[in-house]
């Protein structure tokens, strides 16, 4: 069973930037595709990014492209997502993920998806 933390959520004003962090137990992190997801009020879970086993490719959403950068360091159990520039529709509850058997897509839908944290959240002010 893979437990997933997150944290580094909290409010602040636009333009500001933020770094979320997501450690997740277990021995096979390593081999995980790690993504992020977010959900504001009202609306459904969109995806913002993904990093694959390696880290050698990464995909982000449209509206984060520039802005956001995804990485992750294996040898710490965690993922971690840079979020500049913040506009106040970046406002939401940011959720990690981990797809623990063999993947090899973006991983951008979240029904593809095995393991969740408990989210994050994120407010940012105009």
């Amino acid at each position: 069973q893979v437990q997933l933390v997150e944290s580094g959520g909290g409010l602040v004003q636009a333009g500001g930037s933020l770094r979320l962090s997501c450690a997740a137990s277990g021995r096979s992190f390593s081999s995980y595709t790690m993504g992020w997801f977010r959900q504001a009020p009202g609306k459904e879970r969109e995806f913002v990014a993904s990093i694959n086993w390696s880290g050698s490719r990464t995909y982000y959403a449209d509206s984060v492209k520039g802005r956001f950068t995804i990485s992750r360091d294996n040898a710490k159990n965690t993922v971690y997502l840079q979020m500049n520039s913040l506009k106040p529709e970046d406002t939401a509850v940011y959720y990690c993920a981990a797809i623990s058997r063999s993947y090899a897509g973006p991983g951008r839908g979240a029904h593809e998806y095995d393991y969740w944290g408990q989210g994050t959240q994120v407010t940012v002010s105009s």
